[in-house]
């Protein structure tokens, strides 16, 4: 995936908002390595109170359970960057908003804080509908910490289009 420039972030935010507005969808994200620029994207659309619910930026682990009711379990055994955790932030986005569709973001966006089993770059993105299943992807982005959180959101925003239909 290349590097997406604003202007791209912008239009991809455009047509999520457009799908969400035609689905009659609430928005809400919950955010880590992306520090709430998947919610800046979507709230600079115009209109976006029609669709966009809440954003949560959960970095710690101690917000990630406060605020997205991820287990200190999960944290524990798998980290804050795997699966189980963007599942469990998915979902308690759900819970704790009046939103209809979520999405998460966890990773390494650097240029610390890699290891070998999670390079900078490991990104993991969870989707879900109220009522529905959550649908979790990784990706491994290359680049300086801008690169990684760009691609993040963009990837992020193409998933919510899939979601959508």
């Amino acid at each position: 995936m290349s590097v997406p420039t604003n202007t791209e972030l912008n239009a991809l935010a455009q047509a999520v908002g457009e799908r969400l507005a035609a689905a009659r969808q609430m928005l809400v994200t919950a955010e880590s390595c992306t520090g709430g620029w998947i919610a800046k994207c979507m709230t600079e659309v115009p209109g976006s109170s029609g669709w966009f619910d809440c954003g949560i930026v959960a970095y710690s682990y101690e917000a990630k359970q406060a605020l997205l009711g991820v287990r200190p379990q999960t944290l524990e055994q798998t980290g804050a960057v795997s699966r189980e955790t963007v599942v469990e932030m998915v979902s308690g986005a759900l819970v704790h908003s009046g939103a209809t569709i979520a999405v998460a973001v966890t990773g390494i966006a650097g240029p610390g804080g890699g290891s070998a089993d999670k390079p900078v770059g490991t990104v993991w993105i969870g989707w879900k509908r109220r009522g529905g299943y959550a649908r979790a992807e990784l990706f491994h982005f290359d680049g300086d910490r801008d690169a990684v959180r760009r691609q993040t959101v963009a990837a992020a925003l193409h998933g919510l289009e899939h979601e959508l239909g």
